[in-house]
């Protein structure tokens, strides 16, 4: 398997759609478990630790300064994860999943989408920016993605993650985009807004 650091929960529910957790910077691959479990208990979680380090902070990729990014760095570390999802997907014996992403890891999670989109069934992503300034042109065909932004959020500008939003529907995704009262750190809101987003898509597959 593609060398990454991982945990990795199965299913309790063979009806609900395994989820690839994305943790922030500074996070591992616990961090982002509890939410997992919280917004869709059934599923199987597959969360990986990123490979880059800022200052001892694991990272998915590297970045130049606060909000911009190394482009050619974003490109080869998507295209590494995509390796290791489908490397998992076997090991594990789990369908494409949906990836849940906070911050660095919902762009890496953005990534994702735009330069593999056969990897993820969909995407929550969580306080997300661009990934990249010039993305190939994609056709995502209606997959479902949740983006959730902090109205106060002082890293992601609002006509940031308002970009993101019309790059992704113009892909072909079926972006629901919900800009919260909060600033980058996750809410009650968020969690109750992906689980509820979840189960919307569990009910349409079945």
């Amino acid at each position: 398997m593609t060398d990454f650091i991982h945990r990795y929960e199965p299913a309790h529910d063979a009806g609900s759609p395994p989820l690839l957790l994305l943790h922030g910077t500074g996070g591992d691959e616990n961090d982002l478990l509890g939410l997992g479990q919280m917004i869709s208990p059934g599923s199987a979680l597959l969360s990986p630790r990123g490979r880059v380090l800022e200052h001892g902070m694991p990272r998915f990729f590297r970045r130049l300064a606060e909000g911009v990014f190394d482009e050619e760095d974003v490109r080869r570390r998507a295209l590494e994860l995509g390796a290791f999802v489908a490397d998992a997907r076997k090991q594990y014996g789990i369908a494409a999943p949906i990836a849940v992403g906070f911050s660095n890891g919902a762009n890496i999670a953005a990534a994702l989408l735009l330069l593999k989109p056969d990897v993820l069934a969909g995407g929550i992503l969580l306080r997300a920016m661009v990934p990249l300034s010039d993305p190939p042109k994609t056709a995502l065909g209606g997959k479902p993605v949740l983006l959730l932004s902090g109205q106060a959020d002082p890293i992601v500008p609002a006509s940031n993650s308002a970009k993101l939003a019309a790059l992704l529907s113009e892909a072909g995704a079926r972006v629901d985009h919900k800009v919260l009262p909060s600033g980058h750190q996750l809410s009650q809101a968020d969690v109750t807004l992906a689980r509820n987003w979840i189960g919307s898509v569990e009910a349409e597959a079945a």
